[in-house]
């Protein structure tokens, strides 16, 4: 089975064949993996998918945001990339992960308003990495299980993606199998720009789950495995930190193909890079315990954000660029000024290591996530 990609959208070059497959069945999920093929990249047209305390360090000033906690949910969110599409579009539901079901959280008030239950046939087991908002009634859903098909061996998962009707609490479509072939790691969801990104071989494979259409994006200066990728909103920029090579990422002009600088000054391994939403500046969260922020362009360090006590897992702007949120192992969740680099809050309700952090789109929101807990804050 292959994408159907006679039509590319603009920007999109002709795809000769899937590194996805969908599937009509689950038992239908080959026991040998099928041979890897390619598809042919010129760019994707990259745009955006359109629990209770104070905290515990106050602003200095009246102008400046005040957020409090607004719960914790068992749980987690995207351990591994961005939990920015857990928000709906609108602000006001919080998807959250608990064991093989969902629970939407309602916002801005708090609870669990509906509990969802993916399943998927001949399938036992499913353990979901992520589900993200694709539309505000339509769920994309990551994970893996182990298959249970009469007359044969069970067997464990690739990567599955399949979409989740919210008012129907079902599936909508086929699941596809991501990633056909093997090998490639890692493999993200980038909620911003709404796109599977996947890597292998010096190629980086980008598969839009809507329209079922991919491509790739090879560069020469691709030598090794990434083991972190992070594209710009707009798509011209890549920022890649090599996996047992240097902690500096490397940034890729994808339009020019070409490399273009280092982010310089990292002192442990880099476990996050954010872009801001208007591509003028990128965060790196580092395990050497700083957030950097860095411009986008000249590629010169702003900022180096100081304060938490261990590594900082993540980092990420708020919608309009004003805030940085952090999540460290040292439990805390950090409100940052990105204009200046100000801390202005240290959120300290987490019992637990936060792994990964996002606003929601208004920015009104802050959620954090720990392998166990998803906490929520909200902006006063």
């Amino acid at each position: 089975m292959t994408m159907n990609c006679s039509s590319p959208p603009a920007r999109l070059g002709k795809a000769r064949s899937s590194l996805v497959i969908r599937l009509s069945s689950l038992a239908s999920l080959p026991l040998v993996t099928c041979r890897l093929s390619l598809v042919t990249l010129v760019w994707l047209a990259m745009t955006a998918p359109q629990a209770w305390c104070q905290t515990a360090t106050a602003p200095t000033s009246s102008s400046e945001p005040v957020f409090v906690s607004h719960g914790r949910v068992e749980g987690h969110l995207a351990l591994n990339y961005s939990p920015a599409a857990a928000f709906s579009p609108d602000s006001r539901t919080l998807a959250v992960i608990s064991g093989q079901k969902i629970a939407l959280v309602q916002l801005p008030q708090g609870g669990v308003g509906k509990v969802l239950k993916p399943h998927l046939p001949d399938l036992a087991d499913l353990n979901m990495d992520s589900a993200n908002f694709i539309s505000p009634t339509r769920l994309l859903i990551l994970g893996r299980g182990v298959v249970h098909a009469k007359g044969q061996p069970e067997r464990g998962t690739p990567l599955l993606a399949f979409q989740w009707f919210i008012d129907q609490d079902s599936q909508i479509g086929k699941t596809d199998v991501v990633g056909v072939g093997g090998g490639f790691s890692p493999i993200l969801y980038l909620p911003h720009i709404g796109r599977v990104a996947m890597y292998k071989d010096s190629k980086v494979v980008i598969w839009d789950p809507n329209s079922n259409r991919g491509g790739e994006l090879s560069l020469a200066d691709f030598a090794h495995r990434p083991g972190l990728l992070s594209f710009s909103p707009t798509g011209q920029w890549l920022a890649r930190v090599e996996a047992n090579a240097s902690p500096d990422p490397m940034v890729l002009d994808t339009r020019e193909k070409r490399f273009v600088d280092v982010l310089s000054g990292h002192h442990g391994s880099v476990l996050s890079v954010s872009f801001s939403g208007d591509d003028q500046r990128v965060a790196t969260a580092c395990e050497d315990g700083n957030v950097r922020i860095y411009s986008v362009g000249d590629w010169k360090l702003l900022h180096t954000l100081t304060g938490h006590v261990g590594p900082v897992h993540w980092a990420e702007f708020s919608p309009d660029g004003t805030l940085i949120a952090s999540a460290g192992q040292d439990n805390t969740m950090r409100i940052w000024s990105a204009e200046d680099g100000r801390l202005l809050q240290t959120l300290e309700e987490s019992r637990e290591p936060l792994l990964t952090v996002a606003f929601s789109p208004d920015g009104n929101e802050v959620a954090a996530s720990s392998e166990q807990a998803v906490l929520l804050w909200a902006r006063q």
